[in-house]
C-alpha cells in the first residue's frame, strides 16, 4: 500500500490507490472468511468459529492500519516533502487497538504528536492538525470505494476536546483530570500507524492508568459498574430486543468485554497476560491465571465469539453494518447459512443465540455486578 502510495501524483490520487488496495483486500477476506465458514464439497469440515473471528479481526485491523499510514505519508508528502515538523503517532483504540475489527467498523482512535527539536509549539500544532484534517478529507472522499472513517470522539474532553495532543499534553491531562472510563478505553490503545517510537512512549504513558498498581479501587468500581448499568437502559436502540442485540444486548459484546476489562484492571498490574488489548487472549489470561473458572471462561467466549460472527454476517449480506438479525427471510437465511445453519433452522439459529447469550449474561451478573 505504500508502494502504491509513493508512486501516485498528488495526494488524492494517492490515497485513492491506497483505498483501492484496500478494497481488494477486504473482498478477500471476506472470501476467504465464508470459505472458512462453509467448507468446500472436497473438505466439508466443521469450522472453528473462534479462529475465523480471530482472523477476520486480525485482517481487517491490519488493513486499516496500512490505509491509514497510507494517508498519512501521503497527507505529509503534499505539503512538508519527507518530514512532518512534529513527530506523529496514531493510536488505534476501542476494536481497532484490540485487533477486533469486523466488516462494518470504523477506527477508533486518538491522536499524539511531539514538536521536533527547533520546532516552534504552535507551528507543530498546526502542522499535526492540518494532516489530520487532510488525511480523514482523503479517506472520506466520494469515490467507488468504501470510505475508512476515523472516529477520534475517545480523545480527551471528547468532541470539545483538541484533536491532536502532544505528549506532554496528554500526560498533564491524565495526571490531573482522568476519569475511570478513560482508563478503561485505554485497556485498548496501541500504536497503528506514525512514529513507532512516539507510539510506543504513549503506551508507556498509560500503562499505569490502564493497570493501577495494586489494582482498581472499589470506588473505582462501583463507577465502572454504575457506567455500564446506565449504558444498558440508555443506549440499547429504541424498540430493539435485549435478547438479539449483538453489541448492547444480554449476553453481547458489551457484557463480555466490560466483564473482561474490569478483571484487567483489577489485576493486570500482578499478571502480565492480562496486558492485551484483545478480549479473548484477556479472557485465555484470566482463566489460565485462576481468576474465572473453566466453564465460566468457556461460556463468554463462545458469547463473544458468536455476536461478532453475527455482526459480520449482517456486514456481508446487507453490506451495511448492523448489530441485529435481519427482518427479511432470505437475509436472515444467509446469515444462518454463514453460521452454520442449513435451509428451514434459522428459528433453531436465534433459538440457539438466546441461549448462548443467556448464560454469558447470567456469567457476567456473578462476575461483574456480583463481585
Amino acid at each position: 500500500m505504500l508502494a502504491a502510495v509513493g508512486r501516485a501524483d498528488g495526494a488524492e490520487q494517492a490515497v485513492a490507490a491506497a483505498r483501492g488496495v484496500r478494497r481488494r483486500e477486504l473482498f478477500r477476506t471476506a472470501a476467504a472468511d465464508l470459505i472458512g465458514s462453509y467448507g468446500t464439497e472436497e473438505n466439508p469440515r466443521e469450522p472453528d468459529p473462534g479462529a475465523l473471528v480471530d482472523r477476520v479481526g486480525q485482517a481487517v485491523t491490519d488493513l486499516n492500519a496500512a490505509t491509514i499510514a497510507g494517508a498519512l505519508r501521503a497527507a505529509v508528502r503534499a505539503e512538508w516533502g519527507d518530514e512532518l515538523p512534529t513527530r506523529f503517532a496514531v493510536i488505534g483504540m476501542g476494536r481497532f487497538g484490540g485487533h477486533e475489527l469486523g466488516y462494518g467498523s470504523d477506527a477508533d482512535v486518538l491522536f499524539v504528536h511531539e514538536p521536533r527539536e527547533g520546532v516552534d509549539e504552535q507551528e507543530a500544532a498546526q502542522a499535526a492538525n492540518r494532516v489530520v484534517t487532510e488525511m480523514r478529507r482523503l479517506l472520506q472522499l466520494p469515490t467507488a470505494d468504501p470510505p475508512l472513517l476515523i472516529d477520534a470522539d475517545l480523545r480527551p474532553e471528547g468532541k470539545s476536546g483538541p484533536m491532536v495532543r502532544t505528549l506532554k499534553s496528554y500526560e498533564a491531562y491524565y495526571r490531573r483530570w482522568s476519569l475511570v472510563w478513560e482508563s478503561q478505553a485505554l485497556l485498548r490503545a496501541a500504536p497503528m500507524a506514525g512514529d513507532e517510537k512516539l507510539g510506543e512512549r504513549f503506551i508507556g504513558l498509560v500503562d499505569p492508568l490502564r493497570y493501577p498498581a495494586e489494582g482498581l479501587g472499589e470506588d473505582a468500581a462501583r463507577e465502572i459498574r454504575r457506567l455500564k448499568a446506565r449504558m444498558e437502559t440508555e443506549r440499547l436502540p429504541r424498540g430493539a430486543d435485549p435478547t438479539l442485540h449483538a453489541k448492547l444486548g444480554r449476553g453481547g459484546l458489551s457484557d463480555v468485554e466490560w466483564t473482561v476489562q474490569l478483571i484487567q484492571m483489577r489485576h493486570g498490574w500482578a499478571e502480565p497476560g492480562l496486558r492485551t488489548t484483545r478480549t479473548r487472549e484477556a479472557l485465555s489470561a484470566a482463566h489460565a491465571a485462576g481468576l474465572i473458572g473453566t466453564d465460566e471462561a468457556q461460556i463468554l467466549d463462545e458469547a463473544w465469539v458468536l455476536a461478532t460472527r453475527v455482526r459480520n454476517a449482517v456486514m456481508l449480506v446487507r453490506g451495511r453494518a448492523g448489530d441485529t438479525f435481519p427482518s427479511e427471510p432470505r437475509e436472515l437465511a444467509a446469515v444462518g447459512r454463514y453460521l452454520g445453519y442449513g435451509p428451514g433452522h434459522v428459528g433453531e439459529m436465534v433459538d440457539d443465540y438466546r441461549r448462548v447469550t443467556r448464560r454469558a449474561r447470567a456469567v457476567m451478573e456473578e462476575l461483574f455486578y456480583g463481585a
